[in-house]
């Protein structure tokens, strides 16, 4: 397939398909007659991985790991649990980030009570940072 037939087949813009030819994500393709590109279906499953590692928040050299560790399926695949886990350990510090966030936004808010900018509660919260109740 060309390169348009593989960005619709995987959701997948084609300056993105190109992108990670470039940094070695993707294998080059063959090329037609007419020098056009040519996937197959290898190339349509690899970019599929790197799109659901990618919609999962894994970085690219996480992904490149993975990536190399699914080209080798004889090795050992603790190193792809320890890069799954350390991301999950990520997020959940990014949960806890944005739950601070949230409660402390809900506070701020749920002190507005209306009327003129100069007596808003909300703008006073956040031009005092020791009005802060949380370490967001």
């Amino acid at each position: 397939m060309k390169i348009g037939e593989l960005a619709r087949a995987t959701g997948t813009p084609i300056e993105t398909i190109r992108y990670y030819e470039r940094i070695g994500l993707l294998p080059e393709p063959d090329r037609t007659a007419a020098n056009y590109r040519s996937y197959g279906a290898g190339h349509r499953a690899r970019l599929a991985f790197v799109r659901h590692s990618r919609d999962l928040g894994f970085t690219i050299d996480e992904v490149r790991s993975l990536l190399g560790l699914s080209d080798d399926p004889e090795r050992d695949c603790g190193e792809a649990d320890r890069i799954a886990s350390r991301h999950l350990a990520q997020v959940e510090d990014k949960i806890a980030q944005l739950t601070l966030l949230r409660d402390e936004l809900t506070r701020i808010v749920g002190r507005c009570r209306g009327g003129v900018a100069a007596d808003c509660r909300v703008i006073e919260a956040l031009s005092d940072h020791g009005q802060c109740e949380s370490a967001h």
